[in-house]
């Protein structure tokens, strides 16, 4: 379908001394967001049948439903709604925010996390007679950072990649003789397994599996990924995530009763992100590309790789899947570490970033703290970061040379 393209302008930070508020007491979620065009990105993928075609829009549905109450919103949420965090598919605007305990030098996380008995999560907003969280007291010292939700343009074609390809990228760094060593996070299937078995037979517990979605790769599906959204931001329960996260209340259900939405529902929220199409990218700039790769930009954002020739949606299976990273995880510096640990993913570990939609983003990085491209590249420079080579190959550049690799990054 044809939509407005909604780019973020402003980061938008959660308040995390509110007290209990309702969807509509939400300062405007399209604060800081500024209107560009009219855009073709929130569509399904070239060559789909009716079928994939009804499925994307189902889904596409219930990714834009607006939770209430009476739903089975909270008792404690962030956002209402799956496009709170994914506006039409693309970044923002909301945000989640993260606080951590440190030690006293503000930069090692404390061993003992036991004064967050709720979790890292700041969930805002409270209904069914929750009460919100709010900071721990003033003797300890807290880290905040915050996560701007991702697009989730072209996820099925993430899926889709063959474990072996993200397996042998990860080997060809190893080999290197540069400090670029990228690593898998091997992740635990943490959802209850999936009635339908479509597109695998994971059940809880199932260890080893390669993380691919978060940023710091810390889920392995993108049914798994759904049904953590759904009980993590909003809430929401199902029967892949069955239980009320801990609050402070002690409450184990909220004003619906039970499971809030059926197993269908978090397919097709997965299948909507699966069938969703890479937006359409500008024609190549040849020069711009050959610099990205002369810096080894390409060498994490890996071009391509190949996907399953047996992966469930046809037009995914054994093709060279045009995602722009490596999965893997890369170690730059304690600059962009947030404190907080993702499975085997560090504190100043995260998976490269894929670059697709770049068109739809004003606002970089994890966070949203780089404004431009190029300050997203300049912040990847730090103290012990894998990717502080190619940041310098980037500032030896010239200006011009500069300006085709950053219009290369935007086109994609």
């Amino acid at each position: 379908m044809s939509r407005f393209a909604l780019f973020l302008a402003v980061p938008l930070l959660v308040n995390a001394g509110c007290g209990a508020e309702s969807p509509s007491d939400d300062p405007d979620p399209l604060a800081g967001i500024r209107l560009i065009g009219d855009d073709l990105s929130d569509i399904p993928l070239h060559g789909s049948s009716r079928e994939q075609v009804a499925r994307f829009k189902d889904g596409d549905a219930l990714f834009d439903f607006v939770f209430r109450e009476r739903d089975g919103l909270g008792p404690l949420y962030i956002r209402a709604s799956c496009a709170g965090c994914h506006e039409g598919a693309a970044r923002g605007p909301g945000a989640v925010q993260k606080m951590v305990l440190m030690e006293a030098d503000g930069l090692t996380p404390a061993v003992d996390q036991a004064g967050l008995p709720y979790g890292h999560t700041m969930r805002p907003y409270g209904v069914a007679g929750a009460t919100t969280l709010s900071l721990p007291g003033t003797d300890v010292t807290i880290k905040l950072s915050q996560r701007l939700g991702p697009p989730v343009f072209g996820r099925g074609y993430m899926e889709a990649v063959d474990d072996a390809e993200i397996e042998r990228v990860a080997a060809e760094q190893a080999a290197r003789g540069d400090a670029i060593r990228g690593r898998i996070n091997r992740v635990v299937f943490h959802s209850k397994k999936n009635g339908d078995e479509t597109f695998h037979t994971f059940a809880e517990g199932d260890e080893n599996l390669i993380g691919r979605f978060g940023f710091k790769a810390r889920v392995a599906t993108l049914d798994d990924f759904t049904a953590d959204a759904y009980q993590g931001d909003m809430g929401i329960t199902s029967p892949l995530r069955p239980h009320e996260l801990p609050n402070p209340d002690g409450l184990t259900d909220d004003a619906k009763p039970g499971e809030d939405v059926v197993l269908d529902t978090v397919n097709a929220v997965a299948d909507y992100m699966r069938l969703l199409e890479i937006p359409r990218r500008a024609p190549a700039d040849a020069r711009g590309e050959a610099l990205f790769e002369e810096a080894d930009c390409a060498v994490c954002h890996v071009p391509s790789l190949r996907t399953r020739a047996d992966y469930p949606i046809e037009q995914l299976a054994d093709i060279d899947a045009p995602v722009y990273t490596d999965f893997l995880l890369h170690d730059l510096g304690p600059d962009l570490a947030d404190g907080l640990a993702d499975e085997s993913a560090s504190s100043v570990s995260w998976r490269t970033a894929p670059l697709i939609g770049m068109r739809h983003s004003t606002a970089y990085l994890h966070d949203g703290r780089a404004r431009t491209i190029e300050q997203a590249i300049l912040l990847h420079d730090g103290e012990g970061s894998e990717a502080a080579a190619s940041v310098a190959a980037f500032r030896a550049l010239s200006r011009e040379d500069r300006e085709a690799l950053i219009d290369f990054v935007r086109s994609l």
